[in-house]
């Protein structure tokens, strides 16, 4: 208690102005949290949600398709679980694991809720305003998938495979993902996609695409050849000084008078360059310093062992210098994950934000004023995605002892 008492008084109560700023703001957070709670639980409408669930996840996807979406989901959750298996497995038999270590015990899966327990939060709350016991099953399936893929995946981790079953291995799990997609476009192009679904969907490619092109910048931006140099650096520099709105807009009015309308892309495929570009410009100046911040020392170490330019750069540099920026990396990634909304803005897709302020407008909603409502959901969406991001890169960093020497 006098602990409690002394942190108080040297934290907040050291003078009379600090009394008065803790007074003030304390009731001006209390007056906050009132107004937030009475609006969650007492006055907001929530039928809005409820009654129009499905277009703000899926928007228009046609419902003779939607199956599709439950099969593409049990499946990615058993790869993911086979996946984290598999490289525990290998952990097992390269020597830098126990098996004991590997197991899914108890304490891991605690561990796991502990880290995870938001998302899930809100996937149960997802599922008490579904009307249907389709998502339920799908959920259901999807966490008994992702539990067998993570007790199977160790087994085959730990065998011994000569190096084509091994190449084979690698190939099935990469193909696992491509397969899915095309199993999914295949039925609804993207023309068809919306609702959260989409947002998703555009920031997963951009992300997966922006993040090897940025690096390659980076790299190209420090090279002794003055061609690569010049070309790698005015990239840059000319995408990072334009507007991603703008650049939004012109992918989807300007590529018109360029490309014939029967040759060119989805909407959703020319928002998911533009992402890609734009981001990898970013990306390749937040690499750039973490190339920057590598001893020189490492460098000349890697040469005096004889290592080629290659190597120094695959073996010592790359792996510090994107340690180094883990933090401003997945900053830059969040940033790309939210600013998918301006691509239904700029080109007319029907995202979650647009969904938003469409569903205001139907017929038992119109003129209500629920808006408030619905742009508190799509805000709850897009803050659970970004937090968990952001806690799993300091779950990161503090493994790989970013920031301490």
């Amino acid at each position: 208690m006098s602990t409690t008492r002394t942190w108080l008084r040297h934290n907040l109560f050291r003078t009379r102005r600090d009394t008065v700023l803790t007074v003030v703001f304390g009731l001006l957070a209390l007056w906050l949290l009132y107004k937030t709670f009475r609006f969650i639980f007492v006055t907001g409408r929530w039928s809005i949600i409820e009654v129009n669930l499905q277009l703000l996840m899926i928007g228009r996807y046609p419902e003779a398709h939607v199956l599709r979406l439950a099969v593409t989901v049990v499946v990615l959750a058993l790869w993911g679980g086979l996946l984290a298996g598999f490289i525990r497995g290998r952990q097992v038999r390269s020597g830098r694991m126990t098996a004991a270590d590997s197991k899914l015990s108890r304490a891991r899966v605690t561990d796991l809720v502990e880290r995870l327990w938001i998302p899930l939060a809100l996937v149960v709350l997802l599922l008490m305003l579904t009307s249907t016991p389709g998502p339920w099953i799908m959920v259901g399936l999807a966490v008994a998938a992702a539990l067998v893929g993570r007790l199977v995946g160790p087994f085959v981790g730990r065998l011994r495979l000569p190096p084509i079953g091994s190449l084979l291995v690698v190939f099935v799990f990469g193909a696992i993902p491509v397969v899915l997609y095309f199993y999914v476009v295949t039925a609804v192009g993207f023309d068809g996609w919306g609702g959260f679904m989409l947002n998703l969907f555009l920031a997963v490619c951009s992300i997966i695409l922006c993040y090897p092109l940025g690096v390659l910048l980076a790299l190209g931006r420090r090279s002794g050849l003055p061609l690569v140099r010049l070309v790698c650096t005015t990239y840059i520099e000319v995408i990072r000084g334009a507007p991603l709105f703008v650049l939004l807009l012109l992918a989807n009015v300007a590529l018109g008078f360029f490309v014939p309308d029967s040759l060119a892309p989805a909407t959703s495929t020319r928002a998911i360059v533009v992402f890609t570009f734009f981001t990898a410009a970013y990306m390749a100046e937040i690499i750039r310093g973490g190339l920057q911040s590598v001893p020189r020392g490492q460098i000349e170490a890697a040469k005096a062992v004889g290592l080629s330019p290659i190597r120094q750069t695959g073996y010592i540099v790359l792996p510090q210098a994107l340690r180094n920026v883990i933090p401003a990396q997945i900053g830059q990634l969040i940033s790309l994950f939210k600013d998918t909304t301006l691509a239904g803005i700029a080109m007319g897709l029907f995202d979650l934000l647009q969904v938003s302020g469409a569903i205001t407008s139907q017929e038992d909603f119109r003129g209500q004023g629920l808006i408030a409502e619905t742009l508190t959901f799509a805000a709850l969406m897009f803050w659970v995605v970004s937090y968990t991001m952001s806690r799993e890169s300091q779950r990161l960093e503090k493994r790989l002892g970013v920031g301490i020497r």
